[in-house]
């Protein structure tokens, strides 16, 4: 299986705030919001993380979601996307704007799956925030690997699997031999001969 190697363009910047409140993290999202669409806000237990995503990490989550959603339509899948839509939780104390998340079938509160690409390892636990949320799979590209993380049960961490549940079916290998972030369009025609084909 061959994966691109891409470089590092534009860095991840990150900022962590200490015992920031519910409510100054519900006006930071006020202000910023659809305003800012590039600025993260991962919050957990009063622990702020502001971040902007690099080139790369766009990149390679576009490249993700793009053939994600040529898997669903080849397959028949009735996949509907929230991209990076903010979800929190004042109960739990999380919030946080997926890199990309979708449900099958209506669109509810929460999404069914996340992805998460990770070029530069935040401070804040992600999945953390994902189990708090009750999103039942989070796909992580690291490392030029897709691993995924299942939610069986709200009360424990997630467990790494070898495949999707939400999507059983998907061939990650064959998924992965197409990301290529350096030719889409290219990419994504090519996956769908493949997955005709198979």
């Amino acid at each position: 299986m061959q994966i691109l190697d891409l470089p590092m363009l534009p860095t991840e910047q990150r900022i962590i705030l200490q015992a920031v409140p519910w409510e100054t993290y519900e006006t930071l999202l006020s202000l910023f919001g659809d305003d800012y669409p590039a600025l993260r806000l991962n919050y957990l237990n009063g622990v702020l993380e502001i971040w902007m995503p690099g080139r790369t990490h766009e990149n390679i989550k576009k490249m993700l979601a793009r053939l994600l959603e040529a898997y669903a339509e080849e397959r028949g899948l009735d996949l509907n996307g929230y991209g990076s839509t903010t979800f929190r939780r004042k109960a739990k104390e999380r919030g946080l704007e997926p890199d990309e998340c979708y449900v099958l079938g209506t669109l509810e509160e929460v999404p069914d799956l996340a992805l998460e690409v990770v070029i530069t390892h935040g401070m804040v636990d992600r999945l953390e925030i994902y189990r708090g949320l009750g999103v039942h799979e989070v796909w992580v590209w690291d490392q030029k690997k897709l691993s995924f993380y299942i939610l069986i049960d709200p009360d424990q961490p997630y467990r790494v699997q070898q495949r999707s549940q939400v999507l059983p079916d998907l061939d990650p290998d064959l998924l992965l031999q197409f990301l290529d972030p350096t030719k889409q369009t290219q990419s994504v025609k090519a996956y769908r001969l493949a997955l005709r084909s198979s």
